[in-house]
């Protein structure tokens, strides 16, 4: 037997506590692991856990934790057991410093004079530590290898699984064995990483070679957490954890990572420390704002009284939103081990456990109630609520990058995490580290402007947004930014636009246009795509051919001011890109090897505009055109497409040869071309704009969505400068008349600066290739081409960020409004993966900075489900 008397940390006291045993395993060292997967973030909702953070280090977060322990395993009710955990992630100093002991040893320090009602079983244990560490626990002499540790880590056996603990058991007050009860409640107190140095863990873990990365650290972190919940949300076992954190709120982790951003994932509600020493009223405020930008819920405040009344001006700050607690003076002779301080202190901590409490049982409380409202009181766009019953709800609590948080109702309640898969209708890029810049853009850009007007006016943000839309995906052709709030209305805009130059190209008079239908009128129609999707407004809806969207459910004005020409379609199947027509395009002397590809990348090349499809699409287009053209009074007044991808209209990837031709046809008669690219730009494709892709370039784009980062709605139609040479006269009629109250508003604008900066700098974008401005292949080819010969697949698209599958159906399982991949999409989603499809079509999407690791997950899961979903469907179309 080892007695851990090296571990009270001083200046403290110690004493022997009974039953201090010392176990450990005997395990043979292993080469070092690959790196770590993502971790899977899930924790019970059967009881509160809480983060303990503070303003700064030595503020006393250990001594509020250990009075939490002493108030919660003391309080007055004799009839449930009890256990409480505490959690230590990052412990430096170790072992002449350790926290998780401190709590222990308090705990039973304070349990020998003021014996519990229960017994308690308390243990204190240590997972890992640093070598040097390890040689510091248990004596320079000792030879590695024969306490039974086991190497782990990412960098060559950096740390050793100890697999140990120390263990008591305090006697209660009430003797359990004698009245029949038989309760008992329990400490658990754990070190998850300790270093030896005491200095920050990111400079400890570098000089000491035991350097953990934040998916490692969270992972282990999540096994401690659950082991609060062994008894599998037992009503008899009352439980609460708390998870320490070191140093102050924004000291780095052993990754260098702050750790309000490496616990983010977590989202864990706050109970923060201040300091109510001189000066410690602007630490603690900077601490609680810090944690209130990362989305963390604050408690309570707690801190030590020093005299200075500091709890008045941060009440008056907080406007009494959340509590504070002053805890009495620390002495500073510590003969009694702190034993009469926790006394002293026991009322200010009881009333803080029972604020935890009641803050858990009401978080608790509305995350169960929000399904029911949501359903009584909400109209959710594109669903048909007589198909949602109230536990399809997803209750989404926060969002960390590019994952949910959401509240899992089955069996035990949990918060557990989902992959958005649908980029939130195709908004979402950010990484968590975008996020919390982003959160910091947008809160300065509040505070410096709030919202200010923009017509003749100009600020900051909209210029530098500007500028970088011009130099971006503007390039080479557009000089003017016209701002506006969502992409329909950019669509609206550009239609307007394109109109007014095609008419000034012509040499029309404007006072010369009647509207009197026995004399000469034009009657403007656009050319677009059928499958093509533009919007919701009902002058983007007249831009597109008829469908589920424009149908008299929906829009019964709809007429379709339009020619809707039927493009040619690529796609992969069987592992081969395929090339498909529609039955208007003749084809005569073409091999059936011309329709088929190797390398998705050979769609693309240029080279293609001499081969035989390259006429064959002049043809078809120039055919229409003028078939137009001989109606009376008729005219093509501009060209709408969406650059190689139709999103709603069931992610159907447009032949590029095909659209190419069509441009540069219109552009050579003088028509206008529209890039609607509200989906495909900022690199939703692999590239900027789509534009790139298609090798030509528009008169006129709208731009959406991804250009914030999706956190906040603005977008932006950018014209050439003979665009906006149309509109500009002697007369205010003669301009463009459309705009927002929130037309490139500050906040939106600031947004668009840093997601636009931060999607191409390849020091922040690790996806992006250097110097090639483009993304590298998220999606792994074998496992897409895996996906394409899967028998319930007819089709895959994958292209950038976006991966799209077609499953095969017929009749009324095919199409938009088909529910046929309901029961797949429910297992896709209890793998951790949110999706919503366009009727049998499933995409997958990621963003610009996704790991391609975390795509082949993605896929590898999408792939078993379809195999249970094969046979499920083979089994039904076998049945009578």
């Amino acid at each position: 037997m080892l007695l851990l008397a090296t571990l009270s940390r001083p200046p403290v006291r110690r004493r022997l506590l009974p039953i201090c045993l010392l176990h450990h395993r005997n395990i043979h060292a292993q080469p070092p692991p690959a790196p770590p997967p993502p971790p899977t973030i899930e924790y019970p909702l059967s009881h509160p856990i809480y983060a303990i953070w503070a303003a700064n280090t030595s503020l006393g977060k250990t001594l509020v934790s250990a009075g939490l322990s002493i108030a919660f395993l003391n309080s007055s009710c004799s009839s449930t057991s009890k256990k409480f955990v505490y959690l230590k992630p990052v412990q430096t100093g170790f072992p002449e410093d350790s926290d998780s002991r401190f709590v222990y040893c308090k705990f039973s320090q304070f349990s020998l004079q003021n014996r519990p009602k229960l017994s308690v079983f308390a243990s204190n244990h240590v997972i890992n530590t640093s070598f040097p560490a390890l040689k510091a626990l248990l004596g320079e002499d000792s030879k590695y290898g024969n306490f039974g540790s086991e190497k782990v880590g990412n960098f060559g056996g950096a740390f050793e699984n100890l697999g140990w603990y120390e263990e008591t058991k305090l006697e209660g007050a009430e003797n359990d064995e004698a009245k029949g009860v038989g309760l008992c409640s329990e400490l658990i107190c754990k070190t998850i990483y300790g270093w030896k140095e005491p200095i920050s863990p990111h400079l400890a873990s570098e000089r000491e070679g035991a350097r953990v990365e934040d998916s490692e650290l969270l992972e282990v972190l999540m096994r401690g957490v659950q082991s609060g919940d062994e008894e599998g949300g037992d009503r008899n076992v009352d439980v609460m954890c708390v998870i320490e954190t070191a140093g102050g709120v924004a000291s780095p982790g052993p990754s260098g990572t702050l750790q309000c951003d490496l616990y983010r994932p977590l989202r864990l509600p706050a109970i923060l420390v201040g300091d109510g020493r001189l000066g410690g009223i602007s630490g603690t405020i900077s601490a609680y704002e810090s944690l209130k930008l990362r989305g963390y819920d604050v408690v309570a405040i707690v801190f030590e009284d020093h005299g200075l009344t500091n709890e008045v001006p941060l009440s008056s700050y907080l406007q009494n939103r959340i509590p504070l607690f002053v805890l009495p003076p620390v002495p500073q002779d510590m003969s009694n081990d702190l034993v009469e301080w926790f006394e002293k202190s026991q009322t200010v901590f009881s009333s803080l456990k029972d604020v935890m409490l009641s803050a858990f049982l009401r978080r608790v409380r509305k995350l169960q109630h929000m399904r029911k409202k949501a359903c009584d009181i909400l109209w959710w766009p594109f669903t048909q609520h007589e198909f949602v019953s109230e536990g399809n709800v997803t209750v989404i609590d926060s969002r960390c990058g590019e994952n949910f948080a959401v509240h899992k109702t089955s069996n035990l309640e949990t918060i557990t995490q989902q992959f958005d898969a649908c980029a939130s209708w195709w908004t979402q890029g950010p990484d968590a580290n975008l996020q919390i810049e982003l959160a910091r853009i947008v809160g300065y850009t509040i505070g410096r402007y709030g919202h200010v007007m923009f017509p003749e006016n100009v600020y900051e943000p909209v210029l530098e947004c500007a500028e970088l839309l011009l130099e971006g995906v503007g390039k080479g052709w557009a000089s003017r930014t016209y701002f506006s709030d969502n992409g329909s209305t950019a669509v609206e805009i550009a239609l307007k636009m394109a109109f007014r130059k095609f008419l000034l190209d012509r040499g029309i008079q404007f006072d010369q246009l009647k509207v009197n239908a026995s004399e000469r009128y034009i009657n403007l129609k656009v050319l677009a795509l059928k499958g093509s999707y533009h919007g919701d407004t009902l002058g983007a809806m007249e831009a597109q051919a008829p469908s589920p969207y424009t149908g008299v459910y929906q829009q019964p004005w709809y007429s379709g001011r339009g020619i809707f020409l039927d493009p040619p379609t690529v796609f992969l199947c069987n592992g081969i890109w395929k090339l498909q027509l529609p039955k208007k395009i003749q084809v005569e002397n073409v091999k059936m090897d011309d329709f088929c590809f190797n390398l998705r990348d050979e769609i693309f090349q240029e080279t293609r505009d001499a081969s035989l499809f390259a006429s064959i699409y002049s043809s078809y287009i120039s055919k229409e055109l003028s078939h137009v053209n001989s109606t009376p009074y008729t005219d093509i007044g501009a060209l709408i497409i969406e650059p190689v991808i139709h999103g709603a209209g069931g992610m159907e990837m447009i032949d590029p040869l095909f659209q190419r031709i069509l441009v540069k046809e219109c552009q050579s008669r003088k028509i206008p071309v529209i890039f609607d690219e509200v989906f495909t730009g900022f690199w939703r494709l692999g590239v900027e704009s789509a534009a790139k892709l298609l090798c030509c370039q528009p008169d006129i784009s709208c731009f959406a969505k991804l250009m914030t980062g999706g956190v906040v709605p603005l977008a932006v139609t950018l014209a050439s400068e003979a665009v906006f040479e149309a509109f500009v006269g002697e007369s205010k009629l003669k301009a463009l008349l459309h705009g927002h109250s929130y037309s490139a508003h500050a906040i939106g604008c600031s947004a668009a600066v840093q997601s636009i900066k931060w999607f191409k700098n390849s020091q922040r974008n690790v996806n992006l290739i250097p110097g090639a401005d483009l993304l590298r292949e998220l999606w792994d080819t074998e496992l897409v081409h895996q996906l394409s010969s899967h028998p319930a697949v007819k089709r895959v698209v994958t292209i950038g960020t976006v991966c799209a599958l077609e499953l095969r159906a017929e009749g009324c399982n095919a199409g938009y409004a088909s529910l046929y991949a309901t029961s797949l999409l429910k297992k896709i989603r209890e793998d951790g993966i949110y999706t919503r499809p366009l009727g049998n079509v499933i995409y997958l999407m990621c963003g610009p900075c996704t790991s391609p690791q975390v795509c082949s997950q993605i896929m590898n899961k999408l792939i078993r489900r379809l195999d249970e979903f094969s046979e499920v469907k083979n089994v039904e179309a076998c049945q009578p």
